[in-house]
């Protein structure tokens, strides 16, 4: 299987982004996406290839994951997290946890668990009887000035034809502590199914719930290509004026992205690469292959 196709996409959310941050958040999307294909190129699953990418931008304290991430009206950081597997359907997803540094380790350990979603303590604890360490106190939000940040994620497909979604994210700034967003309800912020296709998704997050918007997409993959089912996302957004973004890949492979917000942070590659590439907002690409 060494010379087999796999593709993978990761975005930095869908948002606004300032002149002076862009570079930085292409650089950050090319990384992790590099440290995911890395993963591929070895043969390993799309699941520890999402898993591994996820990392990277949750580390990364220019996104809204992990302990970089915007705090709420309280001032705490509540991190959401969720993650699939396109074989098996499994599904692990956490919220509202104050403590892990890595949230997508906690959700893909849920992976062999019954549960599909824990939340606060309930999840941490969880997390601690898998080995994966989590801080003495919660966090609290970073004072760096940065606003406007949304949720991270990661889609793709190893040598085995096998798709995984993964999304993380730090919800939304002064948001009422114990609100959950999208991105750790399966079919809103992510799914992934090895026979259709699967997304990761970023943006308003209440209104990509109330639309079940990666459910959509991942429906129109049953027949578009990747990059015709992401511009699903436009009418639904328009509808309630509301900003979205998605990453995906369909059960051939194929890679397509869309935004309905201004900018977007994405970043691709897959095995006829020579390395990531990495965008920000529409017009940077030539030609429709990608979408976005």
């Amino acid at each position: 299987m060494a010379d087999a196709p796999w593709s993978l996409i990761v975005h930095g959310g869908a948002r606004t982004i300032a002149p002076d941050l862009m570079d930085a958040n292409r650089a950050g999307c090319r990384a992790a996406a590099e440290a995911g294909a890395a993963v591929l190129r070895a043969g390993g699953s799309a699941v520890q290839a999402v898993r591994i990418a996820v990392c990277h931008l949750e580390d990364n304290d220019i996104f809204n994951a992990g302990p970089g991430s915007i705090g709420n009206a309280a001032g705490d950081i509540e991190m959401d997290a969720g993650i699939m597997d396109g074989r098996t359907l499994d599904i692990g997803a956490v919220a509202a946890v104050r403590r892990l540094y890595n949230p997508i380790e906690a959700a893909t350990a849920l992976l062999a668990a019954e549960p599909i979603l824990l939340v606060g303590d309930g999840a941490e604890r969880f997390a601690l009887s898998r080995g994966i360490p989590r801080a003495s106190a919660p966090f609290k939000a970073r004072a760096s000035g940065i606003t406007g940040h949304d949720t991270v994620g990661c889609v793709a497909r190893d040598q085995e034809g096998h798709l995984a979604a993964g999304t993380s994210t730090g919800g939304i700034a002064n948001t009422l502590p114990g609100r959950v967003g999208d991105a750790p309800l399966p079919g809103c912020g992510f799914y992934a199914e090895d026979a259709i296709g699967a997304v990761s998704l970023s943006g308003d997050g209440e209104a990509i719930a109330r639309t079940l918007l990666g459910a959509r997409v991942v429906r129109a993959m049953e027949s578009w290509p990747a990059s015709d089912a992401a511009k699903t996302i436009v009418a639904p957004m328009q509808r309630l004026g509301a900003e979205a973004g998605v990453i995906a890949i369909d059960a051939a492979g194929r890679i397509g992205f869309e935004h309905t917000s201004e900018h977007f942070a994405v970043a691709f590659i897959d095995s006829a690469s020579a390395g990531a590439t990495a965008v920000v907002q529409h017009g940077e690409l030539e030609g429709p292959e990608h979408g976005g």
